[in-house]
């Protein structure tokens, strides 16, 4: 836990000073995009969280909120036994892009003594997939997985992998033996 709290304190201050870079690497791969990126994404992500547990983290809980779908709503609500209007009301806000979102962080759900979600078993799909780095389309969401290495140390190593393992080279030919 310790070493966590110590990845979280210094996740911010790393994040900032790669994200140039980091933004100037995806220009370049949308250019380019490998036809094995997908592949290679799902590789990278199931590796990480081998090794990474998001119990001994939440940041994600503890900072912002996911986007509620209608069927979350409906899902989440009868789980609750909850009018979906009265959980509307009480939990959610619609955000300034028109998405349900909850309407204060940490997760309302979210209990912090122990990281876990009270709503675990039928939390909101952007949950389950946080932080999306294994989604087909990867190439897709570039931008949002670049604001998702502010928030979730996985996200950022997954990232830094692939610059290694995917190296772009932006206006130079790059001759492999």
């Amino acid at each position: 836990m310790e070493d966590m709290n110590k990845r979280l304190a210094d996740l911010p201050k790393l994040a900032v000073e790669a994200k140039k870079e980091s933004k100037k690497y995806f220009t370049n791969l949308k250019r380019r995009t490998p036809k094995n990126l997908d592949l290679v994404m799902h590789e990278l992500h199931e590796a990480e969280f081998k090794k990474t547990d998001c119990l001994s983290c939440g940041n994600c809980c503890k900072t912002t909120s996911p986007i509620f779908s209608e069927k979350d709503i409906e899902r989440i609500s009868k789980h609750l036994r909850m009018k979906v209007i009265d959980f509307e009301t009480k939990y959610l806000d619609r955000d300034e892009d028109d998405f349900m979102v909850l309407k204060s962080a940490p997760c309302t759900f979210f209990d912090e003594s122990d990281n876990t979600c009270f709503i675990y078993d039928v939390r909101p799909k952007a949950c389950s997939e946080y932080p999306h780095t294994n989604r087909k389309k990867f190439i897709q969401i570039t931008e949002l997985t670049l604001n998702n290495t502010e928030i979730c140390p996985a996200a950022y190593n997954i990232v830094e992998t692939l610059k290694k393992r995917l190296p772009m080279h932006s206006n130079k030919r790059v001759r492999r033996s």
